[in-house]
């Protein structure tokens, strides 16, 4: 019988991850929603370089914000996998570590890119006043980045615990502290830029806040290690950590290379990515929850060797993505056009937009796929097989298929390009999952043997008619 505190390990895993997906986007579209009111106020202001030194900015806060997801990921795989084991106080122990281990990360990384902000920002084509605001701009957000990574691996713990009210409540006050502060600090104390940036700072506080009170409330908080545990602890938390880290920074090198590309065309191309990318985790919210959401799940029934429910929880995921992202499609294409006339985008910026919306929306279900494949290597011991899909989809997936792209269609060519490219990617990551789980259950594969064995041996059944679960 399943313990109390492993709830995944029964009822219906269709409502399990609806239940946690929704929560979690709940949370996420308060933090998505401020930021794409942040561009839309700072459109407001009239300069297309302000819209464009966010666009730079944002790529490479991207950077930073995609370690704290993957030191997030480590943080609920290690969480959820002692608590599945019925080990309450090693979860908590280990909570502790990889808090400690997680600090120490941002830090360092916060520190560097402070430092060389300069240079990373004109790696990916911002120059001139462009490239001062945007260094401006990214300098005050990035110092708080170590206060948003110990926030959100908090959040983590309470998502790994099966607790997604309130881990849900914790990034709806981060948004209501952004959302508040945004058009006080913008245009009441005339701060323009600079009030965004320290809206953000103080979103991020709110989060560490919100996200550590329930845990030492309601769980114990975290249970005292030394010097010796944190280092026992160091080689299963790395194991899991930078791979993750390593996977989710592959996702804004990728983002650099197609802002590189749409540099070439002006500011106002730059302004128009901008606006596509704080569309995309608005509308897409839901599939960028999920993987955070399915991580748990699985990792509770991988610990109780409950594998039939980890295989129906990749089936039921992927079922739930491809209903979501037809229904987005249909909204998008509904309002792209009051999207473009919103941020006073030019002509070009405007077509970019429609483009977007035609073809680059449906292919958004193939990035789900992946984010929930990912969630599973992280959670099923493989962590490297996440790391190897997302750097081949943000290289070998991006690169040429973006300059064709900007070869045959300019700057909407550029973000298709991008998009066609991770579709072969998003199905060999649900592949090499499901494949991973059948070996597990048959005793093929060893789990702490990390990528030792090879998947390719066993033919796996047919994903889509597996027993139902």
């Amino acid at each position: 019988m399943a313990n109390k505190q492993a709830i995944f390990l029964e009822g219906n895993l269709l409502r399990h991850i609806i239940i946690m997906a929704s929560s979690a986007s709940i949370g996420l579209v308060s933090i998505f929603l401020v930021d794409f009111a942040d561009l839309l106020f700072i459109s407001m202001l009239g300069e297309a370089e302000l819209a464009a030194a966010v666009g730079f900015a944002g790529t490479v806060l991207f950077l930073t914000f995609s370690v704290s997801i993957g030191l997030t990921i480590a943080t609920s795989a290690l969480v959820a996998q002692r608590l599945g084991q019925g080990e309450p106080l090693e979860a908590r122990k280990i909570a502790s570590s990889v808090m400690v281990f997680g600090g120490l990360v941002s830090i360092i990384l916060a520190a560097t890119c402070w430092i060389f902000a300069p240079n990373l920002l004109g790696i990916i084509g911002a120059k001139g006043t462009t490239l001062d605001l945007a260094v401006r701009y990214f300098r005050i957000v990035v110092t708080a980045m170590p206060i948003a990574a110990i926030g959100m691996m908090a959040t983590g713990i309470l998502r790994a615990r099966g607790d997604a009210r309130r881990a849900m409540t914790v990034t709806l006050t981060a948004g209501a502290v952004n959302a508040i502060l945004d058009p006080i600090l913008i245009f009441g104390f005339g701060l323009g830029l600079d009030g965004a940036a320290y809206a953000s700072v103080a979103a991020r506080f709110a989060t560490l806040a919100t996200a550590l009170y329930p845990i030492f409330k309601h769980y114990g908080g975290f249970a005292k290690i030394d010097a010796a545990r944190f280092k026992r602890d160091l080689a299963p938390i790395v194991a899991i950590a930078a791979p993750a880290m390593l996977t989710n920074v592959a996702t804004p090198i990728g983002n650099g290379f197609v802002t590189r590309a749409i540099s070439d065309f002006g500011d106002s191309a730059v302004a128009a990515m901008a606006v596509a990318g704080r569309l995309t985790p608005l509308a897409f919210c839901v599939i960028f929850a999920l993987s955070g959401a399915v991580g748990p799940i699985i990792g509770q029934n991988f610990g109780a060797k409950q594998f039939s429910r980890v295989r129906g929880t990749l089936i039921k995921a992927v079922q739930f993505t491809a209903i979501y992202v037809a229904a987005m499609w249909a909204v998008l294409m509904l309002t792209h056009g009051f999207i473009s006339d919103s941020f006073k985008l030019s002509e070009e910026g405007a077509n970019i937009i429609f483009w977007f919306a035609l073809v680059v929306a449906p292919l958004f279900l193939f990035n789900g796929t992946l984010f929930v494949s990912n969630a599973a290597f992280n959670n099923l011991r493989r962590p490297l097989f996440s790391t190897f899909l997302n750097w081949g989809k943000n290289t070998i997936g991006v690169v040429p298929f973006i300059a064709v792209g900007a070869a045959m269609g300019g700057a909407p060519g550029v973000l298709i390009g991008q998009s066609i490219g991770g579709v072969l990617f998003g199905i060999v990551g649900f592949w090499l999952a499901y494949r991973l789980v059948n070996r597990y259950e048959s005793g093929d594969s060893d789990p702490d043997k990390g990528m030792q064995v090879p998947l390719m041996r066993r033919r796996a059944e047919a994903p889509f008619n597996s027993p139902r679960s």
